[in-house]
């Protein structure tokens, strides 16, 4: 029986979208990764068409419809701007969406479930809030908008079924 997983170990990346996918094992262009301390928004929802058939009154038939995403939210130390600039670059109408890859982490630090999201957009970004009487540390806040999120096992067995997948048109 697998232990079930701490949701406190885990690890993003995020890279330019025109950048070929092997390039999140390598550097980044500047760098988005690691170091925050919240990730929420890892949902898929799908809508559902209904058709009232005529002459059938004892059910309405469903279809399944689009699937709808909500924003991703990331939340990090105030540690460097890399955050702020890629939401400012967008501001400035220069902004590059991103690709991400999230992953959670088994306690000796190896990925043991990954989700990609696809074409990442900055739509929010939320700076610390200071008082005084407190101690607390100065916290960021980006919320990303996607248009897809995908999951896969981690390590080498979903190495393996991601190009498995990837030979047979799979995402």
């Amino acid at each position: 029986m697998m232990a079930l997983l701490g949701a406190f170990n885990f690890s993003i990346k995020l890279i330019e979208t025109a950048k070929p996918v092997s390039a999140m094992v390598g550097a980044f262009s500047p760098p988005v990764e690691g170091g925050f301390s919240e990730c929420t928004g890892l949902e898929a929802s799908l809508a559902v068409d209904e058709y009232r058939e005529g002459g059938r009154n004892d059910a309405v038939l469903r279809f399944p419809g689009r699937i709808t995403h909500p924003n991703l939210r990331l939340r990090r130390g105030l540690v460097t701007e890399d955050l702020w600039r890629w939401h400012e670059q967008f501001i400035l109408g220069r902004g590059k969406r991103r690709d991400g890859v999230i992953e959670l982490l088994d306690e000796t630090g190896n990925a043991v479930r990954t989700w990609r999201f696809r074409r990442g957009l900055p739509v929010r970004w939320a700076g610390p809030a200071f008082n005084a009487n407190t101690s607390t540390l100065a916290v960021e806040e980006v919320e990303i908008a996607h248009e897809g999120l995908f999951t896969q096992a981690g390590g080498a067995v979903g190495e393996f079924l991601n190009t498995v997948a990837s030979v047979f048109g799979g995402s």
